[in-house]
Parts: C-alpha cells; structure tokens; sequence
C-alpha cells in the first residue's frame, strides 16, 4: 500500500530511506522497511495501492513465484518490493541471460518465466532471449520499464528513449503496453494468455516508469487484478483426423515416431510412452526430446538414426517441426528416390502442416490430448511392425552401439571429446535426475549422441536456432525451478558468450557444475594466420587458458582436468556437493571439426565441395 505522493515525492523519500537505511543497518533489513515506510507506513492501512505492488500481486495471484532479471531505473524499486513481498529475485549479470533463465524456467514448469529489465539498451539485451523463446515456443514474458509516452512520442531525447512496444511486435507472439494502474491487471493477464495458450511463446510486456508511482483506492486495485483460468485450455482433435492417422499407421510397413521438444512440454509422458509402447513403432527423439523413454529404450533408433529417417514410409510427428534440423522433411537425408514419405503430424498450430512437405494426416490439437486420442485407438488386434523393419534397426543399432562404446572406452592423453563426454555419460546414469545443459558446436553434436538421458526434461540446449549463450542462464533457471544437480556441457567458445554468470551461480550458491571443453578455440585451437602477421587466426583462443579460475574468483569451486580420470573425480564430487563448480577440462586442441556436423551450412566449405 502506499500513500497518494508525485513520482518525485516518492522517489525522493525512498531515496532517503534507503540511505538511513543502509547506515543502520549492514544486514539489509533496513531496506525492506525503509520500502514499507514509503510505501505502506504514510497511509492509512488498506487505504491506497500502487503501480508497484499491483504488478507484484498480479503476478502472485497467477501462481509467479520468481522473476529473473537485472535491476536498474525505472525497475530497481520494482525488484526490491517483490523480493520484500516473497516473490524470488534472481539477479544477473546481463540481461539476455536472465531472458534465457525465464525461457528454460517456462520450458520446465509450463508457467510463463518472467523476465524484468530496464529501458532501451536493458530491453534490447531481452530482446534476443525473447525472440529465441518465440522460436522454440517457451512461454516467456519480458517486462521492461520505459520512458514516458509523450516524450518518447514526440522523440524529445528522454533518458533510454525508445519505442520499445514496436520493437518487440515482430519478434514475439504479442506486445501489451499499460499506461494506468487500473490496467495492470487486464495486462499481465493477457501478457500470461498469451505466452501460454496455442503454440506456446514469447510476449512483451512494457511499463512506463510513471506507470509504478500512479496510485488507486486499494479496494478497486484489488478487484482490477485477473487470475488467468484455463490458460491453456485443452485442443480436442477431430474424431475423423485421428481414425485418418490411425488407418495410414495401420498400413505402414516401417513406422517410425519422431518426438520433438513440444512432446516434452507437453509433460504427457505416460500416455507417449504408452503409445510408443502399444504400438511397438520404433522412435527417434530430438535433442531435448530425450528421456522421454529412456534413451537405452529396445525402441530408441537414435543410434540407426541416418537408416530410419531415409527408410521408413510412414513418420508420426509428436511436437516436432520438419525444419532445418530435419532437413525440411526432404533431400537425401530422407530419400525421397526410396519411395514418398507419408506423414502424420501432430501439432496444435494448424498453419504448421504443410510447411516444407504434405502433411497426409494432420491431427491439430494439444499433444495430450492427441496422443490419448491415438491411444485408445490402439486395441489388442493392433498390429505391431513387421519384423524385418525393427530387426533391421537392431542390427544397426547393435553395430553402431559395440562401434562407439570401443570408442568411449580408449583414454587418449590429452583428452578428445569421447573420452571426457564418457565420464559425464557415467555420471548421468548414475543421476538420472541431474539436468544437463549443453551448447558449443562440437561439444553439441558428441554429447547429444553420447549422453544418455533418462528422465523427461532434463536435457536443454540450443534449440531451434542453434544459438551459443544459453548456457549460463538456461543452468541457472534449472537448478532454481527444480533444486536438481545440473551438469552444463560447454564448448569453450560457447562459455565465452555468458560466463560472467558463473558470479550469478555462486551468488545464489546453486548446484551447478559447468564443465568447459577447453580446445583453445572455435571448432579446435589449430588454426593459423595466413597473413603472417602477429595476431593469431579468428578462431583462436588464449592457449591454455584457466576458466577454473574464474570460477574461483567468485567463491566457488575450480578444478583443472587434464585426464579422464580427473575429470570424473571432480564431476561426482561436484554433483555430490552441489556446491558450484567449473571443471576446466582440456581437449586436445586438434580435436573437433569445421562447424560441427552443420558444415553443409558454412558457405566456404559448401562451395570446396
């Protein structure tokens, strides 16, 4: 509550508050009530409301327990009053991580993560977290203060003046701007709608400075807040979709399913499972699909992936899309030449079908209630694939799997990328429930194809963009939203992008152990100047550099692995402790690959072929 004031009244006597307060007071006690004094003690109780706490209670009456961000004007006030009012505040370095962090904390609970910055230059370091949310359909909010409209308006060169609400529009789902306190409420609960019905995304939402000095009566402000019912609601397929999809399943001679990271947000795990299973179809998962079934599943093809994608006829597509990270559905990773594919897609957005190739069976809806729906149609009299097809995938499977445990087995010195990604394998089976974090370009592509998961959700990465820089804030909304161990596997090259916020991590003290792949550069730290002149190639790194001691600086734990052996012993004793820890482990440095396993997409190397 607070008493009616100017902004400037306001402002002015926080400000005095908070110095008495921090003079008294070294624990920081003093600044919550010098906050309450402002904003409750000079009013009659229950007598007013302001912006400020309006936010704050409509957030909490939408079951928000925790905002990312990073404070500064016009928002610091904000994050003071909702850490004084319970809610969690999770302060970053950057604010493009506190972004990723609200993404994957959406992605995790199906909750709207919340993401709060200042204006213009904080908004923009949002943006791009915001746009990545869209794109890979995590529900996400970016709250951002901003200067005054009729300023802004008339572009008069207002501190951090920038349209902001125009930005944002093409880059997520929906924009809301609220200029009035009665608003707050209608606005964060279209912000929450959105972010979470349909196909999940990103939305902005912008808060002018004015708007958190303005006060009401606080009766009428209570009412004004919304509790959003049935965000989400439930999309029921057509009856007649899903007997389509069920008699092209039937006719199938080599089946497959492919699950994408929608089916894991969908959190219908049992009923995936159950139809996977009932049916007997072999299934191949995304990246962050995995541990859906266990990845050592009998039905897992991950490791025939190249044979099943060119050699099956009919492909059930449970929350994935046929974009680039499946060929678009075409070319020779598909082979076309072998016969037509015949698709089955389950998806909630009707404008996905037929986005790169024909779509035979759409089935639009929610993806629980599409599996459940295919579900009850499989019955005893079910036939299950022929024999041939799923014995064919096993032999494969067999060959491929004895071909790269031999591989895993060997401990070269230095290390290379099999040796230490077999260590954390180890260490995953042994914590099933640990959450791995994983981006770089060839650290990626290995660990994807070497760490088995076995729990749902608890594998997150680059996603659809294949972007670097998740890997900080994508850890920390984990261990915050869950209290589970987390593991990020880091490319040396990708740590560079948010490193900073292993300070976050030990700030917060949160179970995270991120084990960098040191190999002196992008790609691999070979790689020479042609000019002949002193500065090394574009793609090289500090030799021999000591990310471990960063680590340190904050408090936390460094431990510098250089054997397999090492690496392991610092790893169990990291997750054990859940005291946060970066193992530098060094790589050899000619390890790895041009690109990764996308090389196809680098122009130079595409025209060399």
């Amino acid at each position: 509550m607070s008493s009616v004031r100017t902004e400037k009244e306001a402002t002015t006597t926080l400000s005095e508050a908070l110095k008495s307060a921090k003079t008294r007071d070294a624990d920081g006690d003093a600044v919550v009530r010098a906050l309450k004094s402002v904003t409750e003690d000079n009013a009659p109780e229950g007598e007013t409301i302001d912006g400020f706490h309006l936010v704050i209670d409509a957030l909490k009456l939408n079951g928000i327990d925790t905002i990312f961000g990073l404070p500064g004007i016009p928002i610091t006030d904000l994050t003071r009053m909702a850490q004084a009012e319970g809610l969690r505040v999770i302060s970053f370095r950057h604010e493009q991580h506190a972004g990723n962090a609200a993404a994957a904390a959406g992605f995790l609970t199906q909750k709207p993560g919340i993401c709060l910055t200042v204006s213009a230059p904080g908004f923009l370091n949002g943006l791009t977290a915001l746009a990545n949310a869209t794109t890979n359909c995590f529900p996400m909010i970016l709250i951002s203060g901003s200067s005054e409209r009729e300023i802004v308006d008339l572009q008069q060169g207002d501190y951090e003046e920038m349209d902001q609400l125009a930005i944002a529009k093409p880059l997520c789902k929906a924009a809301f701007r609220v200029l009035h306190a009665q608003d707050i409420g209608v606005g964060i609960a279209r912000a929450i709608r959105a972010a979470l019905s349909g196909r999940p995304g990103g939305v902005y939402l912008d808060l002018p400075a004015k708007l958190f000095a303005q006060t009401m009566e606080a009766a009428a402000g209570k009412a004004s807040l919304i509790k959003v019912v049935d965000a989400a609601p439930r999309q029921i397929p057509a009856a007649d979709a899903v007997n389509r999809a069920l008699e092209l399943l039937k006719g199938a001679k080599r089946p497959l399913i492919l699950l994408g990271k929608g089916a894991a947000y969908a959190q219908a795990d049992a009923d995936i499972r159950a139809l996977v299973e009932k049916t007997g179809i072999p299934y191949l998962p995304m990246s962050m699909a995995k541990g859906l079934l266990p990845d050592t599943h009998a039905q897992s093809a991950s490791a025939a992936r190249s044979y099943v994608l060119q050699e099956a006829d009919v492909v059930v597509l449970i929350g994935a899309r046929l974009n680039w990270l499946l060929s678009h559905g075409k070319g020779k990773t598909w082979a076309q030449e072998k016969g037509a594919k015949r698709f089955i897609q389950i998806d909630i957005a009707p404008t996905e079908i037929d986005s790169n190739v024909a779509i035979e069976a759409p089935v639009i809806g929610d993806i629980g209630s599409c599996v459940a729906a295919l579900l009850a149609g499989i019955d005893a009299k079910w036939a299950r694939p022929p024999a041939e097809w799923t014995g064919a995938i096993a032999e494969r499977k067999d060959k491929n799997l004895s071909k790269m445990a031999a591989t895993l087995a060997a401990r070269p010195s230095p290390m290379n990328f099999h040796s230490a990604l077999s260590v954390i394998r180890d260490q995953v089976k042994a914590r099933p429930d640990a959450i791995v974090v994983n981006e770089g370009a060839n650290t990626l592509d290995f660990a994807r194809s070497i760490v088995d998961m076995y729990e749902p959700r608890k594998r997150l990465d680059v996603g659809t963009w294949g972007i670097m820089g998740i890997g900080m804030g994508f850890s920390v909304a984990a261990a915050v939203v869950t209290g589970k161990p987390v593991i990020a596997i880091e490319g040396d090259s990708a740590f560079g992008f948010s490193g900073m916020e292993v300070e976050t991590i030990c700030r917060y003290n949160l179970p995270v152990c991120v084990i960098v792949f040191n190999n002196n550069g992008v790609y691999r730290g070979t790689d020479v100047n042609p000019s002949g002149t002193s500065d090394v190639a574009p793609t090289v790194f500090v030799k021999n550099a000591r990310y471990d001691k960063l680590m340190e600086a904050f408090g936390g734990v460094g431990v510098n692995a250089t054997t397999a052996d090492e690496l392991q012993k610092a790893l169990a004793e990291a997750v054990a402790s859940g005291r946060p820890t970066l193992i530098n482990a060094v790589i050899d440095e000619t390890a790895g690959t041009e690109s990764g396993r996308i090389t196809s997409l680098n122009p130079a190397t595409a025209k060399k072929k």
